[in-house]
């Protein structure tokens, strides 16, 4: 795949706050301090209600963006998650286009912050400040994504705690009248104007390009998607309300800075200074998140061949120089040719275009039933939430007029006419949508399947997921000299079957009917034959270590043979059938740990079955407690493990002493000499390190 042989992965240095910052950033601009009086034009007072809707246009791409992102944290966002659902030509045309409208919406709010320098500073030259801010956020980006979210974070606090005085300031001057004849102009004309606005909305979603350098995306993504959502929606009801409520929709109407206006009206001196600044706060943070995310698209479609590959390479500092550059300049060149703020209004509607394709996006990577796909977070409502999400769009855009719907069609033409000239000949990928045609016939593409275990293991397993307990409660075998794979495949076999509710030559047969057909990892020295079967409650596995080395033949998908010799390392996994994913999990886990500097000198160095296993489990969910007199385990001896103050999530899983491993009850009593491994959360484990010491794990890798 070309997203594999890429050399250099972008660094994972963005943090919960600083998804959220860069969220609400590209979110609270334009929307807030320039749209308004277009929209008020419009609507009337309802301008209240049609940002609103524009939200709720926004949950169902909200949602898909969300479950894509977690399942494909890859640069790229809504691009990526095209390509690799739909196929590389809507990726083309989804990757274009969404790096255009960024762009655009770039230049657009420093349009609009020259125009709030200029309530200021009436000679100041709105292009030249545009070009200068342009080129600042530029060298930002090029510092790496940690500098934006920090810089971001900044921006974002200014801005909120100006714009909650704003709307407590301007709450207690709402003249109700102001409110009259709400439903006046028409209801065409509020979905009409929801679809102008709905531009205001959609940086929340852009945060899902960079999600390649999030940390725990599983977990921060969604959450600081929706906590930003959650902002933007009440910023903007109150704020918009307030506006309406103190000026009147009719005097909105008559200006470009309706937030400015809204503050004279306060009748404090100082409210002209205090907006202009939240409008520079403002329209700098959409333009510099708008930067940050927009060159992560030209890098993605680099990487996969759709354009040329210097604009994937990779800085020093972790970040995507040329595509940067790119961008910025692409930035430029709006500013001092094109009138970037009447293309940006039709740009929204390319957006809801393409947040319609991403809800029909989740909808086949879930109808293809690639067990490799595996999203933190799952869209509620599948698929009558899609389903709405692919209309709804639709029908807006025909609301908006032929206008906005002929830029989106011409977008798409520039996008399949690069495609049909250029990366068509360079690309030999398919989308997940050809394993719904293998469902009903046809062809499947098993690269994509490859990859997406590839990011399986790079996010690593699920908190839920037993992982440790099912190492620490496994079995750990070294073979006999000149053992063959079958021979130890049938000894694993014979033990896990004393577990299981199966024979042991079934477990034998599945283990090597998968080696010979391909369904065995083995690379580096390592083999994962594995199973899914039903009727068992829980993972199990069998570990096996050759210090000689052993000769595995296995086949592939295509019926070929290929001799895998000095494989040192061997683990046998029988999972669940019900739940496939918690089983690549698993495999993926071992696969990285295995993959880890220093394993291999680790494991043949291991002097028994304790150490062994240790080398498996997670250093931050586990620790080894030696129960001698002379450290601060000793006041577990003689003692039944339920009287010991171990923290809860944590749990004594099994005791080593002297050649006896023993799985524990609550009245197991310690003895002098043993070796207790407890296993739990992060925070426990740090607890009973704490409390009771431990030894350094032999061989231990992180």
């Amino acid at each position: 795949m070309a997203a594999q042989d890429q050399s250099k992965r972008l660094k994972k240095e963005l943090s919960l706050f600083g998804v959220y910052a860069i969220a609400t950033g590209t979110t609270l601009s334009a929307g807030f301090f320039l749209l308004p009086g277009l929209a008020a034009a419009e609507a009337g007072p309802a301008v209240v209600l049609c940002y609103l809707i524009a939200a709720l246009l926004l949950l169902p791409a909200t949602f898909s963006i969300v479950e894509l992102a977690t399942a494909m944290p890859r640069a790229g966002g809504a691009y990526y998650f095209l390509d690799r659902s739909l196929g590389p030509l809507a990726g083309t045309i989804g990757g274009f286009g969404t790096w255009l409208a960024l762009v655009l919406k770039a230049a657009f709010a420093l349009i609009g912050l020259g125009a709030y320098v200029a309530l200021v500073f009436p000679e100041a030259h709105v292009t030249p400040i545009a070009v200068g801010l342009a080129i600042l956020f530029g060298v930002v980006n090029l510092l790496g994504a940690k500098k934006v979210g920090g810089f971001q974070i900044v921006l974002v606090l200014g801005l909120l705690a100006i714009l909650a005085w704003f709307i407590a300031r301007g709450s207690m001057q709402v003249n109700r009248e102001h409110f009259s004849g709400f439903f006046d102009k028409g209801f065409t004309s509020i979905v009409s104007t929801a679809g102008l606005v709905f531009i205001s909305y959609v940086g929340v979603t852009n945060i899902a390009s960079v999600s390649e350098e999030v940390k725990n995306p599983e977990r921060n993504l969604p959450l600081g998607i929706f906590l930003a959502l959650g902002t933007a929606v009440l910023v903007y009801a109150l704020g918009i309300g307030v506006m309406v409520g103190v000026v009147g929709w009719e005097e909105l109407a008559k200006t470009l800075t309706p937030v400015e206006k809204t503050a004279e009206a306060f009748g404090v001196k100082w409210g002209v200074w205090i907006i202009s600044l939240a409008a520079l706060l403002a329209f700098s943070s959409v333009a510099n998140a708008c930067i940050l995310s927009a060159s992560r698209y030209p890098m993605a479609m680099s990487r996969d061949h759709l354009l040329p590959p210097i604009l994937g390479l990779v800085g020093k500092r972790g970040t995507p120089m040329v595509s940067i550059c790119l961008t910025v300049a692409s930035i430029l060149f709006f500013l001092l040719v094109l009138d970037p703020i009447r293309i940006a209004k039709l740009a929204s509607a390319f957006q809801l275009l393409m947040f319609a394709m991403l809800c029909l996006a989740v909808i086949v990577m879930r109808e293809s039933e690639i067990e490799s796909y595996d999203p933190g977070y799952r869209s509620p409502l599948y698929p009558w939430m899609q389903i709405v999400g692919i209309l709804a769009p639709i029908w807006v855009i025909v609301e908006m007029g032929w206008l906005p719907a002929l830029f989106s069609l011409g977008v798409i033409g520039v996008g399949v006419t690069w495609y049909v000239i250029y990366a068509r000949k360079r690309v030999e990928r398919h989308g997940a949508i050809y394993h719904v045609f293998e469902r009903l016939g046809r062809r499947r593409f098993h690269d994509l399947d490859r990859e997406l275990r590839g990011i399986m293991q790079e996010k690593g397993l699920r908190e839920e997921d037993p992982f440790d307990e099912v190492v620490v409660r496994g079995i750990a075998i070294d073979a006999e000299a000149n053992e063959s794979f079958e021979d130890i495949a049938r000894r694993a076999s014979i033990l896990l079957a004393e577990r299981l509710p199966l024979t042991a030559e079934t477990l034998c047969e599945g283990f090597l009917q998968g080696t010979r057909t391909g369904a065995t990892p083995v690379t580096g020295g390592v083999a994962l034959p594995h199973l899914r079967l039903p009727g068992i409650a829980v993972p199990h596995l069998v570990v096996v270590r050759s210090r000689d080395g052993i000769h595995i033949s296995t086949g592939d998908v295509f019926g070929g043979t290929h001799e895998s010799s000095n494989t040192h390392a061997i683990f046998f996994l029988v999972s669940p059938d019900e739940d496939p994913r918690q089983h690549l999990r698993i495999l993926a886990q071992l696969a990285g740990q295995v993959s880890q500097e220093g394993f291999m000198h680790g494991w043949l160095g291991a002097t028994d079955e304790r150490q062994l296993k240790e080398i498996l489990l997670r250093h931050d969910r586990h620790v080894v407690l030696h129960v001698v007199t002379d450290s601060r385990a000793a006041a577990m001896i003689g003692r039944p493990l339920r009287e010991l103050d171990i923290p809860d999530g944590c749990l004594v899983a099994v005791i080593h002493r002297a050649d006896e491993t023993i799985v524990p009850r609550g009245e197991t009593v310690v003895e002098e000499g043993d070796y207790l491994t407890v296993i739990g959360s992060v925070k426990g484990i740090e607890q009973v390190h704490e409390r009771y010491g431990s030894e350094p794990r032999a061989g231990a890798a992180e």
